[in-house]
């Protein structure tokens, strides 16, 4: 098989490797190991190392793949012309997310898998987010890029840590007095 045959037919197994270990995490599995998700696939026990050289590169993978949902999601919510209800509803899609993930999520950001990728691999979301933050305070971007996540992301995990119970009107109203403060002081 030709170079670029092979490297095609490995692709769709590497993304079945990194779906059955994200169904797995989500499952609530207490150890998503390389053999687990190898029987998940469907695939023998050594089909994973061809991919990855071993769980932390596969929970790596998995990570990647979290913040390429939660970019998608974000820019799912980011519509129409005005900055502030846009960055609102950014805010609610990433509490939304960490709900809706709650593994994914502590993987994402609380696990070496997801410490340890390269931050340009992981800034799609917070990108969209600080474009709409300098849409509305463009001489303090940066500090309001700061502001925003650090609010949506504390939201998000006090809501996971039990700590915030779901109330989507309220966690609206916050996000909205944060863009709405920063529209204010452009």
């Amino acid at each position: 098989m030709p170079e670029g045959d092979r490297s095609q037919a490995a692709a769709p197994l590497h993304d079945r490797l990194v779906d059955c270990a994200l169904a797995l995490l989500e499952r609530g599995e207490a150890d998503v190991s390389l053999r687990a998700v190898a029987r998940a696939a469907g695939v023998s026990a050594m089909a994973p190392y061809r991919h990855f050289s071993d769980k932390s590169a596969l929970m790596a993978a998995v990570a990647l793949r979290g913040f390429a949902m939660m970019e998608a999601e974000a820019a799912n919510a980011d519509r129409g012309d005005d900055a502030a209800a846009a960055l609102t509803a950014q805010g609610l899609s990433y509490i939304a997310f960490a709900r809706a993930h709650p593994a994914l999520f502590r993987l994402m950001f609380a696990d070496d898998a997801g410490m340890t990728l390269p931050h340009d691999n992981c800034k799609g979301g917070y990108a969209l987010m600080a474009r709409r933050v300098e849409q509305l305070a463009p001489d303090r971007a940066e500090a309001g890029a700061l502001a925003c996540w650090g609010l949506v992301h504390g939201l998000a995990t006090l809501a996971l840590d039990g700590r915030l119970p779901p109330d989507p009107a309220g966690e609206r109203a916050a996000l909205d007095l944060m863009a709405r403060a920063l529209a204010a002081r452009a």
